[in-house]
C-alpha cells in the first residue's frame, strides 16, 4: 500500500493512489451506479433554463439553505456574556451540531450543554431533564449565568421553559437569585438570526425587567450574528474609544472565540460583564448593527424609553458614514479627525483600484444584512451586483434591496431573491452567470461546478483559517474587503493570462 510510517500521506494525495482509485471504481460497480454518459447528460441538463424553471417551481423542498437554525444563534449570543453557559433543552446531537458549527469556523472550542432529551422525554416531557441538567451545569461548570434555548424536540411537545426553570429553582437545582435567561427557539421556523435576537432580548429581560430606568449618556451596541465578530468587535471598540463614547457591547464574543494559547484553559473568557448588562438599562440609546438580528431586542429597548437605531452591517464608506453620524448625533461627540483620515484612505484605495473593479459582476448570498451591506459597498466601487440571495431574507428585506439597487446606475442588472437557497443560486449562475461570487464556504461547490470564483466573506468559513480575526466593518474593514476582492480578481487574471503568456504582467 502507498501509506507507510516513514512517509505519511495526507488523504488528499493518498486517495489519488492507484489502489484507492480502483477501490472507488469497484464501489461504483457494487452500488450499481448509472453509466458515466447518463451522469454527464444530467449534469448538463441542470445548467439549462428548462431545469431552472422546474427548480424555482418547487415548494416543499429546500436544498442547501444559506442559513442555520434558531438555537445556533442563541448559543452564539449566549457565549458573548460573562461566564455564561449556553444550555440547550433538547437532544445531545443538536448541541453537538451547534458546538461543531461554531468551532469549525472560529477554530476555538465552543462550550454548550444539553438536557439530553431522548424518547422518554419526548413522550413524557423534559421537566426532569431540565431539573437535573441545571443542577449539573450550575455545580460542575460554575457559570455566572445560564442561557437556555430550545430545539425541535422540546418545541414539538410544548415544554414550558418558564415553568420548568421555576420548578428547578424550587427543587434546589439553582439558587433563587441565579440568573437564567431563556428563549424559545424552535429550529423548524426562523433562522439563526432570529434565535440570536431572541436570546439577546432574553438576557436583557433577565436584568432589566421590573427595574426603573434612569436615563444616562451611554450607548448600547448589539453586533448581531457575525462570523467576523472577533475582528469586528475589536474594531468597533477602537472606533468608539476614538470618539470618546461611553458604550456597552451586548454580547461580545471577541475573547471567548479568540482565546490565547498560554497554558491556561479558559472555558469562559471575556464577554459583556453582567453588571454592565444591568446598567445598560440606563443607556441613552441602543444600536443594532444588523437590523434583522435585533428586531425584538430593539423593540424591547424602545419600550424601556431608549432611543434605538438599526443598521445594515456598516461596511464601506456610506454605511460607516451613517453609523458615525448617528452616533455623533445621539452622543454629542464629534467625529475625530483620525476617523476622517481613515475614511479618506479608504476612498483613495477605492480610486486606486477602480479600474480593476469597475464593471465587474458579482453575486452575493448570506444573511439579509450582510447581503445588503456588501451590495451597497459593491455599488460604491462601481461593481455590478447580479444575483442577491438571502434564504432568511423576507419581503421587507427584498423591498429594501430593490430600493438600494435603484439608487445606483450600477444596480440595474441586480435581481433580489428572498427565501431562496443555494440550489436556486446554482440555477441562476448556470443561466445568468456573474464573474464572481461572494458568500461562505458552501459556495465552493458552485465554484467547482460552474467555474465562478468564490470570495469568502461571511459565516461560516470552514475551509480557510483566521478570517474572523480581522475586521470587515468600518473604514478599516472596508479596506480589508477591498483587498480581498482585488486579490481574487487579480489571481484569476494571473491564472488566465499564464495560459497564453499574453499580459502576464508584473505590475497590475
Amino acid at each position: 500500500m502507498p501509506q507507510s510510517a516513514e512517509k505519511i500521506k495526507d488523504h488528499s494525495t493518498l486517495f489519488n493512489e492507484p489502489e484507492y482509485k480502483q477501490l472507488m471504481e469497484n464501489k461504483k460497480q457494487f452500488e450499481g451506479c448509472h453509466p458515466q454518459e447518463a451522469i454527464d447528460q444530467q449534469a448538463a441538463y441542470i445548467n439549462t433554463w428548462e431545469y431552472r424553471e422546474k427548480n424555482f417551481a418547487r415548494e416543499a423542498l429546500t436544498v442547501n439553505p444559506a442559513k442555520a437554525c434558531q438555537p445556533l444563534g442563541a448559543v452564539f449570543a449566549g457565549a458573548g456574556f460573562e461566564r455564561t453557559l449556553s444550555f440547550n433543552h433538547g437532544s445531545q446531537g443538536c448541541t453537538a451540531y451547534f458546538r461543531s458549527h461554531l468551532t469549525r469556523h472560529f477554530k476555538e472550542p465552543c462550550s454548550a450543554v444539553s438536557t439530553s432529551m431522548t424518547e422518554d422525554a419526548a413522550v413524557f416531557g423534559g421537566l426532569q431533564n431540565m431539573i437535573d441538567g441545571l443542577n449539573n451545569a450550575y455545580h460542575v461548570y460554575k457559570p455566572k449565568m445560564i442561557a437556555v434555548s430550545t430545539t425541535c424536540i422540546a418545541e414539538v411537545i410544548g415544554d414550558d421553559l418558564n415553568a420548568f426553570i421555576r420548578n428547578a429553582r424550587e427543587k434546589g437545582s439553582i439558587p433563587e437569585d441565579f440568573p437564567v435567561a431563556y428563549a424559545h427557539t424552535p429550529s423548524f421556523v426562523g433562522s439563526h438570526i432570529v434565535g440570536y435576537d431572541a436570546m439577546v432580548k432574553a438576557v436583557l429581560t433577565t436584568f432589566w425587567e421590573g427595574r426603573e430606568r434612569k436615563a444616562g449618556t451611554a450607548i448600547n451596541i448589539i453586533p448581531g450574528f457575525d462570523g467576523y465578530a472577533v475582528g469586528n468587535n475589536r474594531e468597533l471598540k477602537r472606533i468608539l474609544n476614538e470618539m470618546g463614547v461611553e458604550y456597552t457591547i451586548l454580547s461580545d464574543v471577541s475573547d471567548v472565540f479568540d482565546t490565547p494559547t498560554d497554558g491556561t484553559f479558559r472555558m469562559f473568557d471575556g464577554g459583556t460583564k453582567l453588571d454592565d448588562v444591568a446598567a445598560a438599562l440606563d443607556a441613552k440609546a441602543t444600536f443594532g448593527l444588523q437590523k434583522y438580528c435585533s428586531d425584538k431586542s430593539l423593540e424591547y429597548a424602545a419600550s424601556k424609553g431608549q432611543d434605538v437605531a438599526a443598521f445594515h452591517y456598516p461596511l464601506g464608506v456610506g454605511a460607516t458614514d451613517e453609523f458615525l453620524v448617528k452616533l455623533s448625533a445621539i452622543t454629542g461627540k464629534a467625529i475625530p479627525e483620525s476617523l476622517e483620515r481613515e475614511r479618506g484612505r479608504l476612498v483613495d484605495a477605492m480610486a486606486d483600484s477602480n479600474a480593476w473593479i469597475h464593471g465587474k459582476t458579482f453575486s452575493v448570498y448570506g444573511d439579509p444584512d450582510f447581503v445588503y451591506g456588501m451590495t451597497r459597498f459593491l455599488l460604491e466601487m462601481g461593481a455590478e451586483p447580479i444575483h442577491l440571495l438571502s434564504t432568511n431574507g423576507g419581503k421587507e428585506w427584498a423591498a429594501e434591496m430593490d430600493t438600494l439597487l435603484k439608487s445606483s446606475p450600477y444596480g440595474v442588472k441586480g435581481q433580489v431573491w428572498a427565501g431562496k437557497d443555494l440550489w436556486h443560486m446554482r440555477s441562476l449562475l448556470a443561466t445568468e452567470p456573474s464573474e464572481f461570487l461572494i458568500g461562505n464556504s458552501y459556495g465552493k461547490y458552485l465554484e467547482r461546478d460552474l467555474g465562478i470564483p468564490l470570495i469568502r466573506l461571511t459565516f461560516p468559513i470552514f475551509d480557510r483559517h483566521h478570517h474572523h480575526r480581522f475586521p470587515v466593518l468600518g473604514y478599516q474593514g472596508g479596506l480589508a474587503v477591498l483587498r480581498t476582492i482585488l486579490d481574487k480578481i487579480l489571481d484569476v487574471l494571473d491564472v488566465e493570462t499564464a495560459k497564453t503568456g499574453i499580459s502576464y504582467d508584473l505590475v497590475r
